[in-house]
């Protein structure tokens, strides 16, 4: 285990099972684990797409243990997570958090592809609260969905399933408390958008290249931060 400070903010390279219980409280708790899908066959287009290859060799499609969220420690969950997860993950929630809602990022350039099924227009999260940590904002800010470009090319950052910055900084201005967690944080666009909105950041990170372009994205957020605040 590694652990990096910048400023207030807090990265750990290493595993989120085992790292994630021992770290206590957090107002919010946000992550985009790995989902569950079918990530083989597809045809010629799935052919042209390595970001697939890359899902399959990080492991990206094999899900998550739903035991990793502890209501116990955590006022608010965000979950992304794929449309055949929705069946499990929501009743988990259900019994242990207060109330829930499913949210959608509906994308503007989905992948023009349904391969036997729905185009894949959008991704699902679930907000789940406990009392006192409902969704904030105004109501316009609580809207169920957002629409926003899916990254592509270099803003991926090298990451299969990187989230836009946009989904990002709606999530943490709906998410009540100042300190957040990413158990799965990939490039770190979470911290980034958390530092944006006020609060404090813990990041995870298993994947040493991930955590690395994390860690520079999270510093330059900080340091753009300490610059405005002058």
């Amino acid at each position: 285990m590694t652990v990096t400070r910048i400023g207030p903010h807090r990265l750990i390279l290493g595993n989120a099972y085992t790292i994630l219980p021992t770290l206590g409280w957090f107002d919010a708790l946000c992550m985009d684990p790995p989902y569950v899908f079918r990530a083989t066959g597809g045809g010629q287009y799935r052919k042209q797409r390595a970001t697939m290859d890359q899902i399959v060799e990080e492991k990206l499609d094999q899900g998550f243990d739903h035991t990793i969220i502890n209501p116990l420690l955590y006022g608010n969950v965000v979950v992304f997570c794929h449309n055949d997860q929705l069946p499990k993950v929501l009743p988990y929630l259900d019994g242990s958090f207060r109330r829930q809602a499913v949210c959608i990022w509906r994308k503007s350039n989905p992948q023009p592809v349904a391969n036997k099924h729905y185009q894949p227009v959008m991704e699902f999260y679930i907000h789940a609260w406990n009392e006192g940590y409902h969704p904030q904002g105004a109501l316009a800010d609580l809207d169920r969905q957002i629409t926003a470009y899916s990254p592509r090319g270099a803003e991926k950052f090298g990451h299969p399933t990187v989230k836009p910055l946009p989904v990002m900084d709606k999530i943490m201005g709906n998410m009540a408390g100042k300190t957040v967690c990413d158990p799965f944080m990939g490039t770190g666009s979470t911290g980034v958008a958390a530092i944006r909105a006020g609060k404090t950041f813990t990041g995870i990170e298993h994947n040493p290249a991930h955590f690395e372009t994390a860690r520079k994205r999270i510093s330059e957020a900080w340091a753009q931060a300490q610059q405005e605040a002058v």
